[in-house]
């Protein structure tokens, strides 16, 4: 400030005249105008008439200021009594939160000033309730939008679970453009392609309909007809005939249908009970059923096959080959698929199913090829068999006695040494029984016929359990 201009104020001052006068001023140019001693006690207290009540103001001369100030601000308003005193510039902004019995709490932004000859501190405050408040709203408005997010990530999140896990094959088309807005995985199955490809088409087109203008409305139409409200089309990449069901609905202005698509009903009520049955025995059989590509690529599987590899859904195995989970991976799987598109179908197959634990099942397994469409798939159909290999150990009777075809028979159960290990040891029991009869059972003597001593004999016998049998001379 230059001298000039503190003159000026000086000589503005002096015509202000009575004290009352400058009151007049202070309180329009501030909400809250304070006097406060360099001991922290209010000398004088002043509120603009045009401003909002705060409180009880007359009440507040002669308190001391901490009492009416919030815990936080004590400590502020100490360390401007600290400026105060001695020869430090005075802070040009401070805020206070005020507390009285006779209102909430509120803060006032201050403005400190020197009482220039007085040991005193003139505050000039703004009441910002009204920032506090609008601060408040927009907080709370903040708050109902982050928890609108994120109960819309929730109905999200479960509709796509709904669309997923349902049955049915759903699609939801825009009644504007008759594009598709949504589908499930079981809906690209019947319109054949994948899901990907088929969102944002037009589905009007995937049924061969060259009007597709019309396509929409007369969906919608159909969907308020008190009669049968489902129309069938043939789908243009299977050839399938597909029944619609549509139900109109409309979300933010805009119109919309959900399509419920599914194979026309037959008009023979035999064939739709055997579907049913089919269908059932697919969902709860005891054998593993997989359905593939011509890759060996699984597109679905049911509930026993994904109890054998150990994985909690279907849609878990989707999407992955057969060979990761056969014992000899793709060997396995091409054998039974070349085979499978020479002849049509493989009756039998014996091989190992591998799960996520590391363990490992046998199982036997057939293959057919599934023409339907345009595009061929494979029907594998796998059997637990290990409880059955307790009764397909080979025979040790006799030369005679298939334990040649036992032999051949593990080929594909077990690796080649462990089949040569299983052989020798019929051989050897085989052995040791004809010694034991051309010596009516003279152990002594059927060791040395087999180049053995006694003691090895013994063990031998044990192995085999051929000492339960017979009985020493």
């Amino acid at each position: 400030m230059t001298i000039q201009s503190l003159n000026a104020w000086r000589i503005a001052a002096s015509h202000m005249g009575e004290p009352e006068n400058l009151a007049d001023v202070l309180s329009a140019v501030a909400d809250i105008a304070l006097v406060v001693s360099h001991d922290g006690n209010i000398i004088a207290a002043l509120a603009n008439s045009l401003s909002a009540p705060i409180g009880v103001i007359d009440k507040w001369v002669g308190k001391s200021m901490p009492d009416i100030l919030t815990d936080e601000s004590i400590m502020k308003f100490s360390r401007i009594v600290l400026t105060a005193q001695s020869s430090m510039e005075m802070p040009r902004s401070l805020e206070l939160n005020h507390t009285d019995p006779a209102a909430l709490d509120y803060p006032v932004q201050y403005s400190t000033h020197r009482v220039v000859g007085e040991d005193a501190i003139l505050m000039l405050g703004r009441d910002l309730r009204h920032v506090a408040k609008a601060q408040q709203q927009l907080m709370q408005a903040q708050i109902a939008l982050e928890r609108g997010h994120a109960e819309r990530r929730e109905f999200d999140a479960r509709y796509r679970m709904l669309l997923a896990t349902t049955r049915d094959a759903i699609v939801v088309i825009g009644m504007s453009d008759g594009r598709i807005l949504d589908l499930n995985a079981r809906a690209a199955t019947l319109l054949g392609a994948p899901r990907d490809e088929l969102q944002g088409a037009v589905l009007a087109r995937e049924f061969g309909a060259l009007r597709h203008e019309h396509f929409g409305p007369n969906l919608v139409s159909l969907s308020q007809s008190e009669n049968d409200n489902a129309i069938t089309l043939q789908a243009r990449r299977t050839g399938n005939n597909i029944a619609i069901t549509p139900s109109a609905f409309r979300v933010g202005g805009e119109q919309m249908i959900i399509c419920r698509l599914d194979f026309e009903a037959s008009d023979n009520p035999q064939t739709d009970r055997l579907n049913t049955l089919l269908n059932a025995l697919f969902r709860f059989g005891t054998d593993g059923v997989v359905i593939t590509d011509t890759k060996g690529v699984i597109e679905t599987a049911n509930e026993a096959f994904v109890e054998m590899v150990d994985y909690d859904h279907h849609a878990d195995v989707k999407g992955k080959s057969l060979a990761d989970y056969l014992g000899r991976g793709q060997i396995d799987l091409n054998t039974m698929l070349d085979a499978a598109l020479e002849s049509g179908s493989v009756p039998f197959h014996s091989t190992r199913i591998k799960n996520t634990l590391g363990g490992a099942i046998s199982v036997e397994f057939a293959a057919t090829i599934l023409r339907q469409g345009s595009q061929p798939v494979v029907a594998f159909t796998l059997r637990d068999v290990t409880r059955a290999e307790v009764f397909r150990t080979p025979k040790t009777q006799g030369a005679g006695d298939g334990s040649h075809d036992n032999a051949v028979k593990l080929v594909g159960q077990a690796s080649l040494k462990e089949i040569v290990a299983a052989a020798s040891g019929v051989v050897e029991k085989m052995c040791i029984e004809a010694a034991i009869d051309m010596t009516k059972n003279n152990r002594a003597a059927a060791a040395e016929i087999l180049g053995l001593s006694r003691q090895s004999l013994y063990v031998k016998l044990h192995k085999f359990g051929i000492i339960e049998d017979t009985s020493e001379n």
